[in-house]
Parts: C-alpha cells; sequence; structure tokens
C-alpha cells in the first residue's frame, strides 16, 4: 500500500536561503533510494480556509520506505538544513484500500456510533 507524505512548507521571505538551497539539492539522493518521489510541488490555489506557503506531495511505495528514509542517516544529515530555514507540518498518510468508497466509510461510522 502506497504512503504519501504532504508537507506543509514556508520559507521566510518566499525564497530559499543558501542552506535551503543546499538542502533541495542533495534531498534527492537520499529519497531515491527508498522509491520516493516528488508528485506535486510549489504553492496551490486556496479556495477555502487559509494555507500559507506551500505543500510538497511525495509518494513511497509503502509506510515503512517512508519512515525508513526520513530516519535513515543520509536524510538526518541533510534534515538540519530544512527545519533551520522553513517552517514544515509533515504528515505520512495511507492510500485508501481499493473499492473504498466514502459513503462506506460513513456508513462504516454512522454503524459504530449505534453501537453496532
Amino acid at each position: 500500500m502506497k504512503t504519501y507524505l504532504i508537507n506543509h512548507l514556508r520559507i521566510p521571505g518566499d525564497v530559499p536561503n543558501s542552506d535551503g538551497l543546499s538542502y533541495l539539492e542533495q534531498v534527492e539522493a537520499t529519497v531515491a533510494p527508498y522509491g520516493g518521489k516528488w508528485l506535486a510541488q510549489g504553492p496551490g490555489d486556496v479556495v477555502e480556509g487559509a494555507w500559507p506557503g506551500s505543500v510538497v506531495l511525495m509518494e513511497f511505495p509503502n509506510r515503512e520506505a517512508a519512515t525508513t528514509w526520513y530516519n535513515s542517516p543520509e536524510y538526518m544529515a541533510i534534515r538540519p538544513l530544512r527545519i533551520n530555514n522553513a517552517i514544515s507540518d509533515i504528515i505520512l498518510i495511507d492510500e485508501i484500500p481499493e473499492g473504498f468508497t466514502i459513503k462506506g466509510f460513513a456508513g462504516e461510522v454512522r454503524r459504530a456510533i449505534q453501537g453496532g
């Protein structure tokens, strides 16, 4: 089951500094061995609510690959370049199972609330 990394990214001044650029130049090489790839990156069009900054959307083959990359010595070596020069809220989320419907999910929640 694929796992997605979502980063709500805010860069002070909206332009990466030298350390931020150094991070960007190195991060791809740390991701590749774990099967990670970028699916989307950049500012989005906010259609509801507030979303200052940009978004980074990445895909990994599974949760184990994503967490192993995030905790790898190679990534840990450059992670301070991002942490010290940007504000990030990062989550991992697994893809939904085959056949999932939001209506079915709502039904499951209703049954759980009703105790059956």
